[in-house]
C-alpha cells in the first residue's frame, strides 16, 4: 500500500511542481506585496505593513469603482444572456436532421476566429468614421432611428456594444458544449414521456434540463470567472486607454497599476487583484451552494 501511494506521488511530482511555482508561489508574493505600504519598484523598499493599499484602491472613485461597475454589468448581462441563447440554439440544432455538422461548424468559428479581428469587425459594424456612421447606424437610420457613436459616444452605448461582443464570443463554446449535453441524454426517456402524450415545456423542464443541468452549471460558473476576468474584448473594442473611455475593468485596473505609463505601483495592483479574487471565490461558493440543490448528478 506504501508503495503505491509513494508511485502515486511521484507520478503527481511534476504537476505539484509546476502549480508550486506558477500558482501558489505568485498567490504567496501577491498577498506580500498587497501589505507593504509604499512599496517602491525601483528601489524594492517600503516602509511599513497594513491594509492601506486595499483602502487607496477601494476608495479610488475615479478609476477602480469605476471598473468595478463595468465587471459587473458585464457578468450581470453576458453570462445569463449567452447561457440562454446558446441553450436555445443547441435545442435547434439538436432537432435538425440534415446538415447538422455544417451548422454546428459555423456556430463555433467565432470561437476559434481570434479575439481582435472579432473586435475589428465589431468597430467596423458600430464606429462612427469620416466617411461613414457603421453598418447597424445605417439600419438604424433605415428603420428612422437617429445615429449612435456605440465606440466613441455615451456609456449605455459603449456597454451595449462591449456586452454585445463579450455574448458573440462566448456563446460558441456554450453551444458546443450544450449540443453534446443534449446528445448525451438517454433517447428512453423521451419515448417513455410521448408515449404518456406529455407537453413538449414539461419534457424540457423535467428531463432535458434536469439532465444537462451538470454542463449548464459547469458553463455558468465559467461564465461567471471568465467575465470576472474580462479585459481583451474591451481593448479590441476600445483601444489600450480604458480608463479614458470609461471602459475599464478590474483586470485591466490592475494592468494600469502596473505597466501603465501611471503605472509602478505593483502594491496597488495585488490588492485590486485579491479583492478581484474574493469577489470571485464568494460568487463561486454561491453558485456551488445552489448547485447542491438545483442539478442533478
Amino acid at each position: 500500500m506504501y508503495k503505491n501511494n509513494a508511485k502515486a506521488w511521484l507520478y503527481l511530482l511534476p504537476a505539484i511542481i509546476f502549480l508550486g511555482i506558477f500558482t501558489v508561489y505568485p498567490l504567496f508574493d501577491v498577498i506580500a506585496y498587497s501589505v507593504e505600504e509604499g512599496y517602491n519598484s525601483v528601489t524594492q523598499t517600503f516602509f511599513g505593513v497594513g491594509a492601506y493599499n486595499f483602502s487607496y484602491v477601494l476608495h479610488d472613485t475615479t478609476y477602480f469603482l469605476q471598473a468595478v461597475k463595468n465587471t459587473f454589468i458585464l457578468v450581470i448581462i453576458t453570462v445569463p444572456v449567452s447561457t440562454g441563447i446558446a441553450l436555445l440554439i443547441s435545442l435547434g440544432l439538436s432537432s435538425i436532421k440534415k446538415l447538422k455538422e455544417l451548422f454546428q461548424t459555423i456556430y463555433f468559428l467565432p470561437y476559434v476566429t481570434n479575439t481582435l479581428a472579432v473586435g475589428l469587425v465589431f468597430m467596423i459594424l458600430f464606429k462612427k468614421t469620416a466617411y461613414t456612421d457603421g453598418l447597424i447606424n445605417l439600419l438604424i437610420n433605415a428603420f428612422g432611428g437617429q445615429s449612435v457613436d456605440f465606440i466613441e459616444g455615451p456609456y449605455w452605448a459603449k456597454m451595449f456594444v462591449l456586452c454585445f461582443y463579450t455574448i458573440w464570443v462566448v456563446m460558441p463554446f456554450k453551444i458546443l458544449i450544450l449540443t453534446s449535453a443534449l446528445a448525451s441524454v438517454n433517447q428512453d426517456y423521451y419515448k417513455v414521456a410521448r408515449v404518456d402524450a406529455t407537453p413538449k415545456w414539461r419534457i424540457f423542464t423535467k428531463i432535458t434540463l434536469p439532465m444537462i443541468s451538470p454542463m449548464l452549471f459547469y458553463l455558468i460558473i465559467t461564465g461567471f470567472i471568465g467575465a470576472f476576468k474580462a479585459y481583451s474584448d474591451a481593448v479590441a473594442l476600445f483601444g489600450t486607454n480604458l480608463n479614458a473611455a470609461g471602459m475599464n475593468t478590474i483586470v485591466g485596473y490592475v494592468l494600469d497599476m502596473l505597466y501603465s505609463d501611471s503605472g509602478g505601483y505593483p502594491s496597488f495592483a495585488a490588492a485590486a487583484a485579491l479583492i478581484l479574487f474574493a469577489i470571485v471565490l464568494t460568487i463561486t461558493c454561491i453558485n456551488l451552494l445552489v448547485s447542491r440543490k438545483k442539478v442533478h448528478y
